[in-house]
């Protein structure tokens, strides 16, 4: 249950920027990210997608590895992030709640469409593996190799 990568996008459409760690501020999101201190949807403050996941994808159409190309915030390894729903969790030194699964939109199905996987054929196959949609309780900074840590039932907040 470690982060494999992280990254932001400073603005919608511009090319994600990898990061060795980033900061991230409770009630608002990533510093420098196009979603930070916004409120347009549940969990916009932080997205998560599994490393096994994006390499599924990868070897299932042929594609090399690419762990940027869901544009999540934090790729994680060895850990199912749909069970994280409702959950608390520490990563890095932030404490976080999983608020939903994290769908494929349109957006994504376009992007990653080529001449033998339609925009919908992408949707389709990221359904239930888009990942996670979080929101920071505590902030802090969250870098490369830390691990993710669940906050076991009566636990409760440092």
């Amino acid at each position: 249950m470690v982060v494999e990568r992280l990254f932001l996008s400073p603005a919608r459409g511009e090319t994600q920027r990898e990061c060795r760690q980033l900061e991230l501020l409770a009630g608002q999101g990533v510093l420098g990210d196009r979603h930070f201190a916004k409120e347009s949807w549940a969990g916009q403050q932080l997205t998560l997608v599994e490393a096994e996941e994006i390499e599924r994808f990868c070897a299932h159409t042929g594609r090399p590895d690419d762990l940027s190309l869901t544009r999540r915030n934090v790729v994680t390894r060895g850990i199912r992030l749909n069970q994280l729903v409702g959950r608390q969790f520490r990563l890095g030194a932030c404490l976080l709640v999983g608020v939903e699964t994290c769908e494929p939109c349109r957006t994504l199905g376009r992007r990653l469409a080529n001449e033998t996987l339609s925009a919908p054929e992408v949707v389709k196959y990221w359904l239930g593996r888009g990942g996670l949609r979080a929101n920071v309780l505590i902030s802090g900074h969250v870098a490369c190799g830390d691990t993710l840590t669940l906050i076991e039932a009566g636990e409760g907040a440092p």
